[in-house]
């Protein structure tokens, strides 16, 4: 049953805009000269890029059944609670807003930042980026204080541009450059690879790199999962929206990074400068030097859509958690318009600290584990859940159960191991913050509840 007070004002097509709006940031203009770095071949890159979409597929139908089962605000916090008990509940929604999310929308904001002094030529020094960052966060947070179907209209916009953009890039570039087909039988030979670990160049570690970049490509899969307690019809919209807005996202990255190679040869591309970007070369090349602050103009405003979704998405799990006793009541309470206004100006308040304290890569590096061990705990909750109750009366189930949610759960156990490995100072910041919330959940646990 949906909480008392949220209004289901999502359709279908606002669904698959909440995830769409937050997939697709700058990692598509971003990561094609880092993956060619690692695994050399465009066919392999392109491979890869298939390879994240079948795995983030496979997690996003996982999800799915459990949304249908259980459509509250809170996501991922629910279906937890259910299947490891309420404090695995906790420690996730503890996790989400003072770990994952937190550092995933300061990233954000500090992208966002970062190409607008690219399109304005401001030159802003450190401190400046911060500031435009936290005005970024302002600006979104705002934005998500109108009612629910606002936030939808708004977020189908956003992806209405991404899609275009990003599907509109590679359609000029395939059709204004008098490419070469044979540069996709190329291997990089020579490329100067700038920020590239030699460690992650080639063999097992450099496809294992590729793949850690396509998936930040695809970050923001599970976005509308927090916020099905305000989707109309969640038996039917919400495996819909999961697919739909997954495999038109992978089209236009596939469309756009085929388009790249189509342009340009591997070697170029992995020697493209790492303050730059091959879709801004290529674009330069076709219609001159202001082709890079168009770009950048572009780039800023995507990101700003993913800051936004982020937003809306995060801020149903503190008023869930409220909901439910183990965070403060305040934090439980709705506006005028419905909507949790109180946990959306925290998650601002938190993101604009972060945003202060660290650059995109620290925030990524801050974020990544705790996002992947939590999506493996959630698709292990689809086992512990059938095991425990029925799901055969739900609308939807995973085709090709157990078998899928076991292929994500095992791939996202490398990824955590791998992030331990290649990341361990944030990586162990992050879980000392998650553990830092078990006396809370102890107090609130044995008091009446946080206050």
């Amino acid at each position: 049953m949906q909480p008392a007070g949220l209004v289901r004002g999502l359709g279908l097509g606002a669904a698959m805009s909440m995830n769409i709006a937050n997939m697709i940031g700058t990692a598509v203009f971003l990561k094609a000269r880092v993956m060619t770095c690692n695994v050399g071949s465009p066919a392999i890159v392109l491979a890869v890029w298939c390879a994240a979409a079948m795995l983030v597929m496979a997690g996003a139908l996982s999800y799915a059944e459990l949304a249908v089962a259980m459509p509250k605000a809170g996501g991922e916090y629910i279906f937890l609670r259910e299947a490891y008990g309420r404090r695995w509940g906790f420690l996730y929604g503890w996790s989400y807003l003072w770990v994952s999310r937190g550092g995933s929308l300061s990233a954000q904001a500090v992208s966002t930042a970062i190409f607008f002094n690219i399109a304005t030529g401001a030159n802003l020094n450190r401190w400046q980026l911060s500031i435009a960052a936290i005005v970024a966060i302002v600006v979104t947070a705002l934005w998500n204080c109108t009612a629910v179907e606002s936030t939808g209209r708004s977020a189908t916009v956003m992806a209405i541009f991404k899609m275009v953009a990003v599907g509109g890039l590679g359609l000029i570039i395939f059709t204004y450059t008098r490419g070469d087909w044979t540069n996709y039988f190329l291997t990089n030979t020579g490329g100067t690879c700038e920020g590239v670990a030699a460690n992650a160049q080639g063999g097992l570690a450099g496809l294992g790199a590729a793949m850690l970049g396509a998936l930040w490509g695809f970050q923001g899969w599970a976005n509308v999962t927090t916020m099905a307690g305000e989707v109309r019809d969640p038996q039917r919209n919400i495996p819909r929206a999961f697919a739909g807005a997954l495999l038109l996202v992978a089209t236009v990255y596939l469309l756009a990074n085929a388009s790249y190679f189509y342009a340009i040869s591997p070697t170029e591309i992995a020697s493209v400068p790492l303050s730059g970007s091959v879709a801004t070369i290529v674009l330069g090349r076709i219609f001159g030097p202001l082709t890079v602050r168009w770009m950048a103009v572009v780039m800023m405003i995507s990101s700003l859509g993913a800051l936004h979704a982020g937003i809306a998405a995060t801020a149903r799990v503190p008023y869930a958690m409220a909901k439910d006793g183990v965070f403060f009541r305040w934090f439980g309470q709705l506006s005028a318009a419905q909507v949790p206004v109180r946990s959306v100006l925290l998650i601002a308040i938190w993101s604009a600290v972060l945003a202060l304290t660290g650059s995109y890569d620290k925030l990524t590096d801050w974020a990544i584990f705790s996002l992947w061990l939590f999506y493996g705990l959630t698709a292990g909750a689809l086992i512990i859940l059938r095991r425990k109750r029925s799901t055969t009366e739900t609308a939807f189930r995973v085709p090709g159960y157990p078998v899928t949610p076991l292929l994500f759960i095992g791939v996202t156990a490398l990824i955590v191991i791998n992030t331990l490995y290649t990341a361990p100072i944030p990586t162990l910041a992050g879980i000392s913050v998650m553990l830092l919330g078990l006396p809370f959940y102890k107090y609130w646990q044995q008091s009446s509840g946080p206050v």
